[in-house]
């Protein structure tokens, strides 16, 4: 909220963040309201006792200029800087005018009181956007100041900013995890509710991730620094969050568009208000026209038209929006996104580690011709040593757990869709789906494609050796996400996989789900959103997990990762994040989008209505100075109170 035109309560956003508590900005505002409130009701005092002193006219206009300068003297010098940006019609502008004209028709405690009432106002929506931006931060800011470092069996206390990758930090039960690292004891408990929303303690075992902002819940654990300070995944989100800010949805943009076409015409009726009279007492010689009377109603007129309420409370719904939606581990990456998530109407999953927990278990082993399971075993596992793929990760953890050694590999190529091709002892070795025994023209058993479960199958030198059984299993919430999307009236819930149709299938009946495609490549799941894209009606939200989604997540209308714990890709490439992993929190973002329109939308009718009637009553005569100052700092109060209320409704 930089400078522009009518942006009443932003002026000061580019400026040092003054109007926090603990400022001495804050305070020197506060003491020019308070200078200038005790002399404007003090004068309005004198003169209704009558007091000589304040009957000669010179004193009363030096005592009222006083009481003016401490709040409008900020105010004139923002209009003139403002015209000399060639930006004319800002709500500084407007307020000068209204103020000058008043002190002109001498009306000098109601030319105060107009540029009191608009500082006061100005003041609370600063501070409420600033409390807004700060509850935000805070939500996400747990990061430690210090950290402990392993040095030479020494501990020495660091700032985390200057630990280096690769050294080792030591964490004691009840302390926050100061930087991402690696797990080097053998396992350990977390709790991970200062990235995911969710208090239920995680497990980690040795050579597993573990990220800045966890507490050690259980043991002495100590960690190998992997990322330096500043792009830890609690850095990462904690940016990301604060410049949601920067991403302004359609109804912000729309103000601002309003506003540089709504001030000048409310100027030129202002003047029209003034001169239109004046014309008509030129002809109508019996009509009696009074330039200041006529005056005092364009001044009602003008201070009554300021967009303030507008401009401040739209902006801090949508940040009391993505603060209440952050604390419940749904990240959005700007107002935009609350906004356009409203709109959708269909909504595609992918399976795997999205509505599965995308931890697979091996379940069973068949070899053929005279391989040894543990040969099958170890020759899958070191083909697959080094892939992140959660099957990849279950079975080279079933191979540890079985203490089979591995082998090096040669060559390794990943195909993707496919599996690998590698070389082992010199031999060509094929992991992977029946896809890639088809491509490479390895005849295997025709009950292979039948099998509903996870198969990953072996060729060495192009004769089928066998195959390893897995399954995964749904998300405790996986049903309860769809029932939520249905509730909210999205009956188009599509189940998107590379998986076999058979497998897809099987869950998606599980599930309720009708439409479930399988046997798709990442290209395969593009051009499905593709086709739906084909029909303008569809506004589509695919979620994934961020990883090998990245391109589909891109190409919907909202892309939506499960972030586990703040995967890399999922934060790049998606526009909402779900920090816990749970596919339930898909309805919890679209009822937030729904509440914080709802409450934006509320602000922009009271503003406008309020506004409307008391311009009318203005224009006519029926509203003096004082009710247009209460009118337009009432009304942006109101609608302050009504954005902050998202924080309440957002559960």
């Amino acid at each position: 909220m930089g400078h522009h035109s009518c942006t009443c309560c932003c002026a000061h956003d580019n400026a040092q963040p003054k109007n926090t508590p603990g400022n001495t900005g804050f305070l020197k505002e506060y003491r020019r309201i308070l200078l200038s409130a005790l002399l404007l009701f003090g004068g309005i005092a004198m003169k209704a006792m009558n007091i000589s002193f304040f009957s000669d006219d010179t004193v009363v206009l030096v005592w009222y200029l006083l009481a003016y300068l401490p709040v409008g003297l900020p105010v004139l010098k923002e209009a003139w800087e403002s015209i000399l940006r060639k930006d004319v019609f800002s709500e500084f502008t407007l307020m000068s005018i209204a103020t000058l004209g008043a002190f002109y028709i001498k009306e000098y405690p109601e030319g105060v009181a107009v540029m009191l009432f608009y500082s006061l106002g100005e003041l609370f929506q600063d501070k409420a956007v600033s409390r807004a931006k700060r509850n935000i931060s805070a939500l996400l800011d747990v990061r430690p100041e210090k950290a402990t470092v392993i040095r030479d069996n020494e501990a020495v206390t660091e700032s985390p900013r200057n630990v280096q990758v690769g050294d080792i930090i030591e964490v004691k039960p009840g302390e926050r995890v100061p930087l991402d690292g690696t797990m080097l004891g053998e396992s350990a408990a977390f709790n991970t509710s200062a990235l995911t929303g969710e208090s239920v303690p995680r497990t980690i075992r040795k050579g597993e991730e573990v990220l800045a902002g966890m507490i050690a819940t259980d043991k002495v654990i100590r960690v190998e620094v992997t990322k330096p300070f500043e792009k830890s995944a609690l850095s990462r989100i904690l940016e990301l969050v604060q410049n949601a800010s920067e991403r302004k949805a359609p109804a912000e943009l729309f103000i601002r568009k309003f506003a540089r076409i709504y001030t000048p015409i409310v100027t030129g009726l202002a003047v029209l208000i003034v001169l239109l009279p004046f014309l008509y007492s030129l002809a109508n010689m019996q009509f009696i026209f009074t330039f200041d009377d006529w005056l005092y109603r364009a001044l009602v007129f003008l201070v009554i038209s300021c967009p303030c309420a507008l401009v401040v409370s739209i902006p801090l719904g949508y940040f009391g929006g993505i603060g209440a939606t952050s604390r419940l581990g749904v990240l959005f990456k700007g107002g935009n996104y609350l906004d356009a998530i409203t709109k959708v109407n269909t909504v595609v999953f992918d399976k795997t580690g999205t509505l599965t927990k995308g931890t697979f278990e091996v379940q069973s082993c068949r070899t053929q011709h005279g391989v040894s399971e543990e040969k099958l075993i170890q020759i899958i596992a070191s083909a697959e040593r080094n892939s992140t793929h959660p099957i990849a990760k279950a079975i080279t953890g079933y191979t540890e757990q079985r203490r089979i050694s591995f082998v090096p590999t040669a060559e390794v190529t990943e195909i993707a869709g496919h599996g690998l091709e590698t070389k082992i002892d010199g031999q060509r070795i094929l992991v992977g789906n029946a896809r890639l025994l088809s491509k490479y023209n390895v005849e295997y058993p025709q009950e292979l494609s039948k099998i509903a479960d996870t198969v990953v199958v072996c060729a060495i030198d192009s004769a089928y050796a066998g195959y390893l059984l897995l399954s995964d299993t749904l998300k405790e919430d996986a049903r309860k996400a769809i029932e939520d999307l249905k509730a909210l009236n999205i009956n188009n819930i599509q189940i998107l996989s590379g998986d076999k149709q058979a497998i897809v299938t099987n869950f998606a009946e599980k599930l309720g789900v009708t439409q479930a495609y399988g046997d798709l490549l990442p290209d395969g799941k593009v051009e499905h959103i593709e086709e739906l894209r084909q029909n303008d009606g569809n506004r589509i939200a695919f979620v994934g997990d961020g990883i090998n989604d990245a391109p589909v997540l891109a190409f919907s209308h909202v892309g939506i990762a499960m972030g586990g714990l703040g995967s890399d890709a999922a934060i790049e490439t998606a526009d909402v994040v779900i920090q816990t992993d749970q596919p339930s929190k898909v309805a919890t973002a679209i009822r937030a989008g729904k509440q914080t329109r709802r409450i934006v939308w509320q602000n922009i009718s009271l503003a406008f209505g309020v506004k409307l009637l008391v311009l009318i009553l203005g224009a006519g005569g029926l509203a003096t100075l004082w009710e247009a100052v209460f009118a337009d700092v009432g009304v942006a109060l109101i609608a302050i109170v009504n954005a902050i209320r998202i924080q309440k409704l957002i559960k």
